[in-house]
């Protein structure tokens, strides 16, 4: 489950990309799973599993979020799991919401409804 949920999540962040992001995307950020760290793996398991059990807990009322609600859960769980495996992280790995581009925010939002 843990291999599959964060291959769900990594779609979706590629689906996001490709659909927000102005020009072109670096090649980092749509690479296929199988290209993907393995930090970036569990990572986006993680996160995964962060959004699944929110949506539980929450008794489903996480439709009840607005979209940069949702998004903002995405991002600040990637944070956790970033400091989680970078001592050090590049400050604009663990930006906060409001540091970050518009495509990144609407592929944050996107990958919480895909996952919801």
């Amino acid at each position: 489950m843990t291999e599959e949920a964060g291959r769900v999540f990594r779609e979706a962040w590629i689906a996001g990309v490709r659909k927000h992001y102005p020009g072109e995307p670096k090649p980092g950020y749509v690479a296929p799973w199988e290209e993907t760290a393995e930090w970036e793996r569990e990572a986006a398991a993680a996160v995964y599993q962060q959004i699944r059990q929110f949506a539980e807990i929450s008794g489903g009322n996480t439709s009840k979020l607005s979209r940069e609600q949702k998004g903002r859960f995405v991002a600040i769980c990637w944070i956790a799991q970033i400091h989680k495996h970078f001592e050090d992280p590049k400050p604009s790995y663990v930006a906060d919401w409001d540091a970050l581009p518009d495509w990144q925010r609407e592929t944050d939002s996107d990958i919480f409804e895909a996952i919801e």
